[in-house]
């Protein structure tokens, strides 16, 4: 007898939802297809520096690749 092990993968990410309902994430994501999500609404409004930590990680990926580096190299003090 033979056992499969499916593992599924749940992801949680904050968003923002306005008062009119739209959704926007704070961090980009990339999914295979289309999927289902549910949203809860905290009855806290987001703090700016938690809304600065947590899209740290998201702008990370845009700046620290070796293109901007090159961009930015000659404000760069000499060493």
């Amino acid at each position: 007898m033979f056992r499969i092990i499916i593992f599924v993968m749940i992801q949680t990410i904050e968003a923002i939802v306005s008062k009119t309902g739209k959704v926007k994430l704070l961090t980009e994501i990339h999914l295979k297809e289309s999927r289902r999500a549910l949203v809860t609404i905290l009855e806290e409004e987001p703090k700016a520096s938690e809304t600065a930590l947590l899209s740290e990680n998201a702008l990370a990926q845009d700046w620290l690749n070796g293109d901007e580096e090159k961009a930015w190299q000659h404000l760069q003090s000499e060493q």
